[in-house]
Order: C-alpha cells, then sequence, then structure tokens
C-alpha cells in the first residue's frame, strides 16, 4: 500500500529540533519558562497586539476569553454554524447557549446580514448576547470590518476565533488582531503547530492577567496555595513553546507553499466543468491552510464523495466541509438563523491535501489520481 498522504500533517525539521534540543538542555522541562515568554512576545509582534497568552489548545483560549469577557450559566452567544465542534463546546464550557449563525455562501464564513437578523430578534425578544464569535474558515477571515461595526451597534463584545487563519489578514491588518479578543491554535494539522497549543491574543491588558491567572489554577499569590476562583491547567508547555517559535519563523515560508498548491488544485479544476475551488477567486489575504473544492454534480456526472473514495484506494486523506453545528446532534436543539448555504457547502465541498509538509512527488500523486478519476467519470 501507497504511503499514507494526509490533508495537513505537520511540517517540522532540522530547526524545530534545534529549538526543542536547546530547551531541553536549558532545564526548562516543567511548564512556563523563557521560550514561552519569548514565544508570546514573538506571537504578539507577529499579529500585532499587546498581549498575548500561550495555552493548551485554541479551546483552552476561547474558554477563558468567554470567560474574561464574563460570559456565564444561562447567557447566549452567537458564532458560526460552519465551524469545528470545539468553538462551540467552548461555549458550552462558559455555561452559555450558542445560537447558530448561518454562512456567506462563497467564504463560508458568519453571514453579517444574519448576524444583524438574529440580533435584531433577540433585541426584540429582552435578550442581549454576551459575545459574538465569528469563526475565519480555512484561513480566510470573515468581514471584521462588517461584523465588527455591527456587534458594536448593538454592544456586543467579540472574541475572534482565528483558529484557522494565523498569517492571514483583513485589508492589511492581522487574523488575531481584531476584536476585543481572537485566539489562534496550534493544533498539529494548522499551519504551524506545537503539537497541540493555541494562544489568547489581545490589547487588554486587564483580560491578559486574568486569563493567566485562570490558565494557571487560579492560584494566589502567596507562598502556600491559595484559592478564590475555580482555575484550569490550561498554559503550554516550554518544550511546546520552543516548537512554536521555530514554526513562527517559518511561517511565511509554509503559508508559500500551501499557496502553490493551491495553485496547481486551480489549474487542474479551471479544466473540469461543475468544480470550483471554493472560497472565491480572491485570496491573496488568506493563509491557504486547506484548499477545498466545491463540486456540481449537474456538471461533472460525480459528487464529492465519489472522489474521496477514489482517492481513499490510493491512501490518500480527504474529508466534507465541516457538518454545521446546527446538524450536529449534540447541538439539535440550539437556536440559530439559517439560509441553508451551510449546508449546501457541507452536500457539496471537499477538502484536498494542503499540508506544506507534501513533497512534489506526493501532491503530483494526488493530481494525477485526481485527473484520472475525472476522465474516468467523463
Amino acid at each position: 500500500m501507497n504511503e499514507r498522504i494526509y490533508m495537513s500533517s505537520p511540517d517540522v525539521g532540522e530547526l524545530e529540533e534545534q529549538y526543542v534540543v536547546a530547551a531541553i538542555r536549558s532545564g526548562w522541562i516543567a511548564p512556563l519558562g523563557p521560550d514561552v515568554d519569548a514565544f508570546e512576545r514573538e506571537l504578539a509582534e507577529r499579529v500585532g497586539v499587546d498581549h498575548a497568552v500561550a495555552l493548551s489548545s485554541g479551546t483552552a483560549a476561547l474558554h477563558l476569553g468567554l470567560l474574561g469577557l464574563g460570559v456565564k450559566r444561562g447567557d447566549v452567544v452567537l458564532t458560526s454554524t460552519m465551524t469545528f465542534a470545539a468553538t462551540a463546546n467552548a461555549i458550552v464550557y462558559a455555561g452559555a447557549s450558542p445560537h447558530f449563525i448561518d454562512c456567506d455562501p462563497e467564504s463560508g464564513n458568519m453571514d453579517p446580514s444574519l448576524l444583524r437578523r438574529a440580533l435584531e430578534q433577540f433585541a426584540q425578544d429582552g435578550v442581549k448576547p454576551t459575545a459574538i464569535v465569528p469563526v475565519d474558515l480555512l484561513g480566510k477571515t470573515v468581514d471584521y470590518t462588517t461584523i465588527l461595526a455591527i456587534a458594536a451597534e448593538y454592544g456586543v463584545p467579540v472574541l475572534c476565533d482565528a483558529a484557522e487563519s494565523l498569517g492571514a489578514t483583513h485589508r492589511g491588518e492581522a487574523a488575531g488582531s481584531f476584536g476585543h479578543a481572537s485566539i489562534v491554535s496550534f493544533n498539529g494539522n494548522k499551519i504551524m503547530t506545537t503539537s497541540g497549543g493555541g494562544t489568547l491574543l489581545t490589547n487588554d491588558e486587564s483580560l491578559a492577567k486574568h486569563t493567566r491567572y485562570l490558565a494557571t489554577q487560579a492560584r494566589q499569590p502567596v507562598v502556600h496555595y491559595e484559592h478564590t476562583d475555580i482555575g484550569y491547567n490550561y498554559r503550554l508547555s516550554n518544550l511546546l513553546a520552543a516548537l512554536g517559535r521555530a514554526q513562527l519563523s517559518r511561517l511565511d515560508a509554509m503559508i508559500s507553499r500551501r499557496r502553490s498548491i493551491r495553485d496547481r488544485y486551480r489549474d487542474l479544476f479551471a479544466r473540469v466543468d461543475g468544480v470550483e475551488v471554493f472560497g472565491g477567486e480572491d485570496d491573496s489575504e488568506d493563509n491557504v491552510w486547506l484548499t477545498s473544492i466545491l463540486v456540481d454534480a449537474s456538471g461533472t456526472g460525480w459528487i464529492p464523495s465519489e472522489l474521496t473514495a477514489a482517492l481513499a484506494t490510493e491512501n490518500i486523506e480527504s474529508r466534507p466541509l465541516w457538518k454545521p453545528m446546527h446538524l450536529q446532534p449534540v447541538f439539535q436543539d440550539a437556536s440559530a438563523t439559517v439560509n441553508g448555504s451551510a449546508e449546501r457547502l457541507f452536500e457539496t465541498g471537499m477538502t484536498l491535501p494542503s499540508g506544506s509538509a507534501l513533497s512534489d512527488d506526493q501532491i503530483e500523486h494526488v493530481l494525477a489520481t485526481i485527473r484520472d478519476f475525472v476522465e474516468t467519470a467523463r
């Protein structure tokens, strides 16, 4: 059997090894240490914010960010339906209920007009949501200009889920710099990784301090162990921060590699009726984390699952776009403002191998497999 070709495997090499070995030799093996401090400084500088708090996951960053915004049991938080479950799970961790907002069909990101409709309805019902959590999908930022303006109009703070978009920009401003705070993820399949990890990014010093406090078990600054709040074991380890520092220094090169892979997919599918690269033609500000396609079966004569099966025979990983949260069994009782766009994207979309670690031979094998499938189907 051919070696497995993954959608987005970690891209690590000698530089990452050097950083991690140096951290080990420094003796800073326990959580926190000089590499955590340096990683936070470097990441904040890259994004253009005053504070970065390195945490064990993007989910942890969402959870603490929501708590820092005052989200509590019984509250309502508006969020994208087209996202990974972690976004909605963090809202539930904070004791709140998610209300899902459908997407713009071109980008898959939160539809500002539907956000406004939901806020209008909540206002009529006498309910004020505690926060809005828009999600940057597959490396393309939401329309922050419009969404932040709507949120300000209704007086609702915004926590931006930029887990998938580090390195992207919106109108020249870096993903991770928007809203009252933003979070990024360094999970193993993200554009850069610390194996597991995430960060809360903000210009709000008090929020950053509160996040650090809660993330270290809410320990009071006294000699003995004293606690007046429920805390969490959410800090990033020094070893993983060292890995992150090496990855951050290579981020632009990894984005460039992913862009070259997307360009090859775009060139291939330009000659296939009924297929378009998801996200629209303008991806100049995206970090091109993952490349997905939309399939119109009336033009192709085949559906995404058939291409997925053909790729699987060659041990090539692919998958549908996110199943919308409002369709997930666990959230079947949640409220939502929908127009059907996310459901259509789930039915017609699929994601292809996109990682910067893919070799030229591997990506050529993927492309050849797709070409053979298309020819056979035709």
